[in-house]
């Protein structure tokens, strides 16, 4: 009876760590494919890299608090990645419209144009809290 418990226990300890050295290589191997370089030479990493360092003079600490408090629902773990690739995106939606500073409309157009649909809720949550009207961006959540 001893060797059956001990039995399946190796084999329960295999299949945990089979599982998650899969999602570990799962989230690894996504990294790496973003970290490839396109057709121009540039990853996607390398471009949200670029939107942002070209947009960093254009926040002001108030709208960097307003970003924080919009990525609040993320989880932890994933925070400074989510925040990384919505502040991309908002800095290549600045450069479009040869923006001066950051504006609430560009934060929020780049978190609805950079999350995916299922965050939307959240965000909307938020900006009924703030009290921010969401019909001037209807369109962008229903592009998606």
């Amino acid at each position: 009876m001893p060797n059956d418990w001990f039995m399946w226990m190796i084999v329960l300890w295999s299949i945990f760590l089979s599982v998650t050295m899969g999602i570990g290589g799962y989230f690894m191997f996504r990294k790496f494919l973003k970290k490839m370089p396109k057709e121009d030479g540039k990853s996607i990493l390398d471009w949200q890299e670029h939107y942002i360092n070209e947009t960093l003079h254009l926040w002001t600490d108030e709208k960097k608090a307003f970003l924080n408090e919009l990525v609040e629902p993320v989880p932890e773990l994933f925070r400074d990645v989510a925040k990384g690739k919505i502040a991309g995106k908002i800095g290549e939606l600045a450069l479009e419209e040869k923006a001066v500073q950051m504006t609430d409309e560009l934060i929020i157009k780049g978190y609805i144009i950079a999350t995916p649909k299922r965050d939307h809720k959240f965000l909307i949550k938020k900006l009924k809290e703030k009290e921010i009207d969401i019909q001037q961006y209807e369109a962008y959540f229903s592009a998606k």
